[in-house]
């Protein structure tokens, strides 16, 4: 131990209001607070990095969902991963790495009754660095896998399609659905992120959904035009990150028993007002498909499958990680969340707290 946990003090950030649209620097507060000894049975971690993720935006909203909002006051909710600095738990040693629900702060101590709720695990660097922990055998790898494998259900020969390709969940969907077989074809913003995806992460074709329009036509236009060209037999699995009018222009190329995984809509988790719906549900009917929601915790038990599999992916070279890593520290977190509803970020996006 570097210093004496008395000496040591917690920066946290904390949800101070509820945002109307993009959230802003005052719905954020950065707060200190004492760093305690664990109690009987609890841990005490040093959080290296966590991950940031479109879903927290909606974990910030009041309402009902499927997992409770962040509360004012309360640290920011975030998963991440730390070294453990003390503990009075068997199953933990000092020193030794996990990940788990550690919220926007430097320190988390986890309680005895907080251990399996929080998700706390041991993780291997072995298998993969930090920032690989957050993304492909973090939870970002866990969405890709179940949604694609239980929802999409691939078959062989297939065409996919995957929005947000370049993203943390998209470039594992389409690398995981080359591995089965499949054809895939993403959707990015640039010409560097389609590129990417293409060159690198073995993708078909890539559509860029940021290309010039036409005059007088809609920017969309390009999303629908991409379709045409390399999906010209229609789309038979989509793997929806971004709602609105791209998962309308899919819904309009969909195959018979096409099915569209509704895995998020950042597009639509700023909106002010009602959140827009599908025009081209009507789809559905016609091609006989079905839409389906899924959250990741409902796989929380076959997690080790998941990472089992994507470890060997990553290993033997089958599967690639990319993450954007941003340095700063807690006080960074308001400008790098940001980064996400503007497309700044290039690949998974990570928030260093602490030197590995």
């Amino acid at each position: 131990m570097s210093a004496p946990l008395a000496s040591l003090v917690n920066h946290q950030i904390c949800l101070a209001a509820r945002p109307s649209g993009l959230p802003r620097a005052s719905d954020w507060q950065l707060r200190a607070q004492a760093v305690h000894a664990p109690d009987a049975g609890g841990v005490l971690v040093e959080v290296l990095a966590i991950s940031i993720d479109p879903a927290m935006r909606g974990w910030m909203n009041e309402g009902r969902s499927y997992i409770a909002p962040v509360g004012l006051g309360e640290v920011m909710r975030a998963g991440g991963v730390g070294r453990v600095l003390a503990s009075r738990h068997p199953d933990f040693a000092v020193g030794e790495l996990v990940a788990g629900g550690t919220g926007v702060q430097e320190y988390w101590g986890v309680g005895s009754e907080e251990l399996a709720r929080a998700g706390l695990a041991k993780i291997d660097l072995r298998l993969g660095s930090v920032g690989q922990w957050l993304n492909v055998l973090g939870m970002p790898g866990m969405t890709a896998y179940f949604g694609l494998l239980e929802v999409g259900r691939p078959q062989a020969g297939e065409t996919l399609v995957v929005s947000a390709a370049a993203g943390a969940v998209g470039q594992t969907v389409g690398q995981l659905a080359k591995i089965r077989g499949l054809r895939v074809v993403g959707i990015a913003g640039g010409p560097a992120k389609c590129e990417w995806v293409v060159q690198e992460l073995g993708f078909d074709a890539c559509i860029d959904y940021k290309a010039p329009a036409p005059p007088g036509a809609e920017r969309r236009d390009a999303v629908r035009e991409g379709l045409k060209r390399h999906c010209p037999e229609g789309v038979d699995i989509y793997f929806d990150n971004v709602g609105g009018e791209i998962l309308d222009a899919v819904l309009a190329r969909i195959r018979r028993g096409a099915r569209i995984v509704i895995c998020g809509a950042i597009s639509q988790y700023n909106a002010e007002g009602a959140v827009a719906g599908p025009k081209n549900y009507l789809a559905l009917l016609v091609n006989r498909a079905r839409m389906e929601g899924m959250v990741v915790f409902d796989y929380a038990a076959r997690y080790p499958q998941a990472v089992a599999e994507l470890a060997g992916h990553l290993q033997a070279g089958r599967l690639k990680s990319r993450e954007d890593i941003v340095a700063g520290g807690v006080a960074a977190f308001p400008q790098a969340f940001e980064r996400l509803f503007s497309g700044a970020n290039f690949g998974k996006l990570v928030l260093q707290i602490a030197p590995e």
